[in-house]
């Protein structure tokens, strides 16, 4: 059975204390994944079945199986002549695979069936089926915005693997197996077992590498097969603009210029670079190829001057453009001489400008 694990510094909860990202605890079919109290999500191991659907709703890819990698079955399956993709096959669940996983295939591969024959009695059928069925829908509804010909096709193959009994011992077996001999050679699996058979919750926490990776910018590797696909086919005749809704793993934004308050925190918390500023901070920039669409710069900006836009060009697939959202005035402020940026025609910066309303609230001189 396959050991989920999180990376702390990629998780979107660990940027700020405001985001409210918990995609993973709401598709984990076990209730193996738990956001509580804690910003970082809590992992009962031994509940986890490892179906790897939580790394493909991960916005960042904080999460990740020890023994199914995307990016690697991706090479594998587009140098492979065949076109299936099963829990028996290929995949510990079709669920593990994104959307974009599933585009970018299907534009490389030109025909891809998903079987489905193994869903009907599955324990975790309940959300994992859901979630296939939605992913499937996306993909072919941005398929053809795209004027793709690809095709991505639902069946009940019921798909057998012959060699599937031979596979990977029970518990039991692993641990019986353990000898004082062979213990130092087998730490990690053993280790990874044992994690396997602790069925409480256990807590993340950033560590200090963590924190030190926190402000690194990161394109996930879903993203980078994404673009790599759409730049070997065809532009489509017109760049339709599609329903914002309906696209899970990227968007458009908008930003009101009257509510933003120049405080910076958007662009600094974008995990992906999405966001962007100059060195003098004067304007906001935004390039919807990047976005993820993890929220966490709509969770911490205060005034909600940032909202998504209710319609997304596919145009962004092909040509990606970066978008300037605002533009600010930089200036030195005349309360502790720091330059800063703004919107409005303050002479004070922000911190200055509220330690003096706040002075004047003490000294009963406020609206003077």
């Amino acid at each position: 059975m396959s050991l989920i694990s999180l990376n702390a510094s990629r998780c979107v909860r660990s940027l700020a204390r405001e985001s409210e990202c918990n995609k993973c605890e709401v598709i984990c079919p076990t209730g193996a994944i738990v956001v509580g109290d804690n910003p970082l999500p809590a992992i009962n191991f031994s509940s986890c079945v490892g179906c790897g659907a939580c790394d493909a709703v991960c916005p960042s890819e904080a999460l990740s199986l020890d023994s199914f990698k995307p990016t690697e079955f991706f090479f594998e399956f587009v140098e492979d002549k065949d076109n299936l993709i099963s829990c028996r096959k290929n995949v510990p669940c079709i669920a593990a695979l994104s959307v974009e996983h599933i585009i970018s295939l299907a534009v490389l591969k030109k025909e891809m069936v998903l079987d489905m024959g193994h869903c009907e009695g599955c324990s975790i059928a309940h959300k994992c089926k859901p979630q296939i069925l939605k992913n499937h829908e996306e993909a072919t509804y941005l398929l053809s915005a795209m004027e793709n010909e690809a095709e991505v096709r639902l069946e009940d193959v019921c798909f057998e693997n012959e060699e599937s009994e031979e596979k990977e011992s029970g518990r039991r077996e692993f641990f019986s197996s353990i000898t004082m001999g062979n213990v130092a050679k087998g730490k990690h699996a053993f280790e990874a077992e044992v994690k396997k058979a602790t069925d409480e919750l256990v807590e993340h926490t950033l560590e200090k590498a963590d924190i030190a990776l926190l402000k690194k910018k990161r394109v996930p590797e879903r993203r980078k097969l994404f673009f790599t696909a759409i730049k070997r086919v065809s532009k489509p005749s017109n760049y339709h603009v599609v329903d914002a809704t309906e696209v899970t793993f990227t968007s458009q934004k908008l930003l009101n210029e009257d509510s933003c308050t120049a405080c910076q925190m958007c662009y600094r918390v974008c995990p992906s670079g999405a966001l962007t500023s100059d060195i003098k901070n004067s304007k906001i920039d935004f390039d919807p190829f990047l976005c993820i669409k993890c929220s966490i710069c709509h969770d911490v900006c205060e005034p909600d001057a940032i909202t998504l836009s209710t319609s997304y060009n596919v145009k962004e697939f092909f040509e990606p453009s970066v978008q300037n959202l605002i533009s600010f005035k930089v200036r030195r402020c005349d309360e502790c001489n720091i330059i800063f940026s703004t919107n409005t025609n303050d002479k004070m910066c922000y911190r200055c400008k509220a330690e003096d309303e706040e002075a004047r609230e003490l000294w009963g001189i406020v609206g003077q």
